[in-house]
């Protein structure tokens, strides 16, 4: 399949997810399909803006999608870029 699309519906936000021994804290939880390999991808709004990022699956929860919210990924960016 070359290209999906879900409706991308953010039915939770603040969730924390363990997987073995890491924790995931403060996730949005969503519909969106991920999927080993393209777990990275943008969660965008019907405005086109980008509000997270796609990151993890939990299998132990019927596969409900899991991303990482945008506040966090600049946060995250801007620390990085600082560190050159």
């Amino acid at each position: 399949m070359d290209s999906t699309i879900t409706a991308g519906i953010i039915s939770a936000a603040g969730r924390t997810l363990q997987i073995g021994d890491r924790e995931y804290p403060n996730l949005l939880q969503t519909d969106a399909a991920i999927n080993r390999g393209n777990s990275g991808g943008p969660l965008i709004n019907l405005r086109g803006e980008v509000v997270g990022m796609n990151t993890v699956v939990s299998q132990s929860s019927q596969g409900i999608g899991f991303a990482i919210g945008a506040g966090l990924l600049r946060k995250q960016i801007a620390d990085i870029l600082a560190e050159k």
